[in-house]
């Protein structure tokens, strides 16, 4: 038996109840005939809902509504971990061989329209470093490609990475002092060697000034968070001698129980040559551009499948387009020719996208097309990374950046 008075209280919480909320409306809808959500992981019909600059939702099996955004196949935005988008040698500070205490962030000038043309080939995000004129340059800076034209709009929150140099670049310029000094660049280092000098001088110089305090010098703290692992270290070197060299730095640190260097070589062009010192230490490497003719800076040769011995020997790669937006040297193109040297699609698919953003430490806000991350995506026409078809729309953080025909 049902009491009035219960059916009373019932209305009544009924009415005092809020009524459930409406669904928020989505600003973007795109629709993907395939959609690459990660590497090896493809939705068919997918519906991707985009609100507030992040992904809302994707969902399967849906056909494209009215209004949407529609595509053949659709991937994250791509990564290029060694973008070289800043203005020369104004960028870094070169007072010191070794600077710690500054950041290329102070350079950037998101009015220069190399931005707009790498958001529309397809590189929504970027790892922006200072030019390796010093041996030690400073730290590098995460940045969105497109977006407001202010730094604290632009910068991505990731790993700690500072920027440094072994090779011909840092000591190209400088002169030995013989006697009194002319110019800013009468002073050492002027060979590799001297390079190399500079790199082991500031690990043990901070090491020291732990136990002695009054040995302490500015940037020794940046340092020790490097021997401790807290701070990434990109360094530059482009042939075998070099990379040998950063690798021998970091077990260097480790015999003298100092610490563990956490690096990454960039432009590593020759790291297939004696690739058992990356295997041994897990060190990740960052490809540069794939040139036609095989040679590449400091005369450092790289062919077409060195990812793919690296890859063989479990080398975390990434792939890198140095910032060049032209047809044939753009990132996509990279991770064509990368194919063509034998990787797969989805290993290629993996070095421009969720590889560089474990390396940056960002990879739970971009490389992937998945609820809450950022609305990151590149629209193609046919399979992406194919000769045969061509990228056709870009959103970047919710905002359609090129638009599809």
């Amino acid at each position: 038996m049902i009491y009035p008075g219960f059916l009373i209280s019932c209305v009544l919480l009924a009415l005092a109840s809020p009524a459930p909320e409406a669904p928020k409306p989505v600003d973007l809808t795109v629709h993907a005939d395939y959609l690459h959500v990660a590497p090896g992981e493809v939705v068919r019909n997918a519906l991707i809902q985009i609100r507030d600059g992040k992904i809302a939702s994707v969902l399967p099996g849906r056909s494209a509504p009215d209004g949407a955004l529609s595509a053949h196949s659709i991937m994250a935005g791509m990564i290029d971990a060694s973008a070289r988008v800043t203005p020369g040698d104004v960028a870094v500070e070169q007072s010191k061989e070794v600077i710690t205490n500054l950041s290329v962030t102070d350079s950037l000038d998101f009015f220069n329209p190399a931005w707009d043309r790498l958001a529309r080939t397809g590189v929504t995000t970027t790892l922006i470093a200072p030019p390796d004129y010093n041996v030690v340059g400073g730290f590098s800076v995460v940045v969105k490609t497109s977006g407001p034209k202010r730094v604290e709009a632009r910068v991505v929150t990731g790993a700690s990475i500072l920027r440094g140099a072994i090779g011909e670049l840092p000591s190209a310029g400088n002169s030995p002092a013989f006697g009194r000094p002319t110019n800013f660049y009468a002073r050492r280092p002027t060979t590799r060697m001297g390079v190399e000098w500079e790199w082991r001088k500031a690990f043990f110089d901070a090491a020291q000034s732990a136990r002695f305090p009054d040995a302490e010098f500015e940037g020794a703290d940046v340092l020790r968070a490097c021997l401790a692992g807290d701070v990434r270290i990109f360094i530059q070197a482009w042939t075998t001698a070099d990379i040998r060299t950063a690798v021998y730095l970091d077990e260097e640190m480790q015999a003298e129980g100092y610490g563990d260097l956490d690096i990454v070589i960039d432009a590593g062009a020759e790291a297939w040559k004696e690739p058992a010192f990356l295997v041994r230490t897990g060190t990740p490497v960052v490809l540069p551009p794939f040139p036609a003719t095989g040679r590449l800076g400091e005369r450092a040769f790289m062919p077409w499948d060195t990812g793919r011995k690296l890859t063989d020997l479990g080398i975390m790669i990434a792939l890198s387009a140095h910032g060049e937006t032209g047809l044939k040297e753009r990132l996509s193109a990279q991770a064509g020719y990368a194919i063509r040297g034998g990787l797969t699609f989805d290993e290629a698919l993996a070095c421009v996208t969720t590889t560089p953003a474990r390396l940056l430490g960002v990879e739970k806000q971009v490389g992937a097309v998945k609820s809450g991350m950022d609305a990151d995506l590149v629209l193609w026409n046919g399979a992406p990374f194919s000769a045969t078809s061509n990228i056709v729309g870009v959103v970047a953080s919710g905002e359609v950046v090129l638009t599809p025909r």
